[in-house]
C-alpha cells in the first residue's frame, strides 16, 4: 500500500489546521505511521484510502493542537502601530503562523492556502477547522466528513455554518490574482526595483492607501501607504541600499526574498516577505526573519 502519493496534499491538509509548515512535516510522517501500521486493518469498501489517511491526518491534528495556542500574524493581535519608529522588539514566545513553501510540493497555486486565510482559520476551534478545510477546501461530503470526526452530518454542517459566519470577513479569495498574472507580476518586478533601488517615493506609489505591513516575530504592524512608506525609510537608514530580491511563491502567491548587502561582500539573506496584490498594487505584505522559515524554503543565507 503506497501512501506517498499523498505526501503533498496531506502536508497542506495540516500546515492549514496547524499554520506551521515544520509541524504540518512532522505530522504526516506520525499519519503514515500511524497507516502503515494500520494497514491491515483497513478496508476498502468503507472508504477509499484518501479518506481513511485523512481521517488518521485529522485525529492527528486534532491531538496535536489539544491546548495549543493559535498562531496568528501581528495584525491579529490588536491595533496597527501608528509610530514608525517604534522599537523592533521581537517576541519569541508568539507562536506565530509560519508561510507555506509552494516549491516544496507540486501542487500549483492555490486561493485556499492564502495567508490570510490561513490566518483566519487559526481563530476557529479546531474541530470546526477541521470541518471546514474537509468539506470546503477537499470537498468531501458531510457523511464522510462525520465519519473522520466521529460525528453526525448534521453537525458537521452546523459546524460549517458556524465556520463560514466567522470567515466572512476575510471575502472571496477567489478573487485574489495568482502569482503568475502578468499584472501581478508587473507589479511585483516594479516593486522589487524600487525596493532594490531603496527608493521610497516609487515604493509608496505602489501601496494601496490602506497597504498592510507586519514583521512577525515583531509584534508590530502598520497600515496605510504613509506609514508603510515611513518605515522602509527607516529600514534603508538602518540597513543601507543596494539590497537584491529573489522572487519565488508561498501560499499561493508572490513571495520575495530579500538580502541586504553584507559588509564582507556579497549579500547575506534578511526577510521573506509574501505579498498580496490587489487591483494592481501591493495591499499587504507579510515579512518573516525567521531562520526556520528560511530553511523551509531552502534559501541560501548569502548570495
Amino acid at each position: 500500500m503506497d501512501f506517498e502519493p499523498y505526501r503533498g496534499e496531506l502536508v497542506a491538509y495540516c500546515y492549514r489546521m496547524l499554520g506551521s509548515y515544520h509541524e504540518a512535516e512532522d505530522l504526516v510522517q506520525e499519519t503514515m505511521l500511524r497507516a502503515w501500521k494500520a494497514r491491515d486493518r483497513y478496508d476498502s469498501t468503507r472508504a477509499s484510502v484518501r479518506t481513511w489517511l485523512y481521517r488518521i491526518a485529522t485525529n492527528v491534528c486534532l491531538t496535536a493542537l489539544e491546548g495549543r495556542a493559535r498562531r496568528p500574524l501581528p495584525s491579529g493581535l490588536g491595533a496597527p502601530s501608528e509610530d514608525p519608529g517604534a522599537p523592533l522588539t521581537p517576541a519569541f514566545d508568539i507562536p506565530w503562523l509560519q508561510p507555506f513553501p509552494d516549491a516544496r510540493f507540486d501542487m500549483g497555486a492555490r486561493a485556499d492556502l492564502r495567508l490570510a486565510l490561513v490566518a483566519a482559520m487559526q481563530v476557529l476551534p479546531p474541530r470546526q477547522r477541521a470541518v471546514l478545510v474537509l468539506r470546503e477546501v477537499l470537498e468531501f461530503s458531510a457523511a464522510e466528513v462525520a465519519t473522520q470526526l466521529g460525528t453526525t452530518a448534521t453537525a458537521v454542517n452546523s459546524a460549517l455554518q458556524r465556520a463560514r459566519a466567522a470567515l466572512a470577513d476575510v471575502g472571496d479569495v477567489g478573487q485574489v490574482t495568482e502569482p503568475d498574472d502578468p499584472e501581478v507580476r508587473a507589479v511585483i518586478q516594479r516593486y522589487v526595483r524600487a525596493f532594490e533601488a531603496a527608493d521610497v517615493p516609487a515604493l509608496v506609489r505602489l501601496l494601496t492607501d490602506e497597504a498592510v505591513l507586519e514583521m512577525p516575530p515583531v509584534p508590530l504592524w502598520y497600515r496605510g501607504s504613509r506609514d508603510y512608506g515611513l518605515f522602509m525609510r527607516r529600514v534603508f537608514e538602518m540597513r543601507g541600499t543596494g539590497w537584491r530580491m529573489r522572487d519565488l511563491t508561498a501560499n499561493g502567491q508572490p513571495a520575495l526574498a530579500a538580502y541586504v548587502p553584507d559588509p564582507g561582500g556579497g549579500h547575506r539573506l534578511h526577510t521573506l516577505q509574501v505579498v498580496t496584490v490587489t487591483g494592481g498594487r501591493v495591499s499587504h505584505n507579510v515579512v518573516f526573519a525567521d531562520p526556520g522559515v528560511f530553511e523551509a524554503f531552502d534559501l541560501p543565507e548569502k548570495i
